[in-house]
């Protein structure tokens, strides 16, 4: 995971350049997650000025929906998203086809560098992969840099802080994981 590590030194045009897409998603969803859930069309046209580009009609995203940038997320194919999801996306976040999320899932690509005289120099971030037919069950979180394989699934309550192989079912408090039939 860490030779995916970028850091986003402060002070610098890159770290204006995020704290400016991040305030304008942060106008953005708070007026996403007002909106009425019989509003599709105006969820439609928020979540598409979120990603800077139009939401695929595929995909289901189900409001209150949270995230930090917006522009580093990229959905495959029939993708379901349930509510009260935060994609913390700075650092890139890609979910395979045929994915569903459930309700209350983190997906967080960024963080500080861990030495403590090196906390404030700026921020880390590591892009997450979410490979195809995957299911991440509700209040998962997933860790930057961590991809999750195809086919797996991922048990409600995880914390996953490392890389997930393709078919594996990983669960909360449980270092076992198991093939997929």
């Amino acid at each position: 995971m860490t030779d995916r590590m970028h850091l986003i030194p402060r002070r610098t045009p890159e770290s204006r350049a995020v704290v400016e897409r991040v305030q304008t998603v942060l106008d953005l969803t708070s007026r996403l997650n007002a909106l009425p859930y019989s509003d599709a069309e105006g969820r439609t046209a928020l979540l598409s000025a979120i990603l800077g580009r139009p939401l695929p009609s595929d995909v289901t995203i189900y409001p209150p929906f949270y995230c930090d940038h917006g522009l580093a997320i990229s959905f495959g194919a029939n993708v379901f998203v349930n509510q009260n999801c935060s994609f913390y996306d700075i650092g890139g976040i890609t979910i395979g086809d045929r994915t569903m999320i459930g309700p209350g899932v983190t997906l967080s690509t960024a963080g500080h560098p861990v030495a403590p005289d090196a906390r404030h120099d700026g921020i880390t971030t590591a892009p997450i992969v979410v490979e195809e037919d995957v299911w991440i069950g509700a209040n998962v979180t997933v860790a930057p840099g961590v991809t999750i394989g195809r086919g797996s699934v991922i048990g409600a309550g995880a914390v996953i802080a490392k890389d997930v192989a393709a078919n594996t079912v990983v669960t909360s408090g449980s270092q076992v994981v198991r093939k997929v039939l």
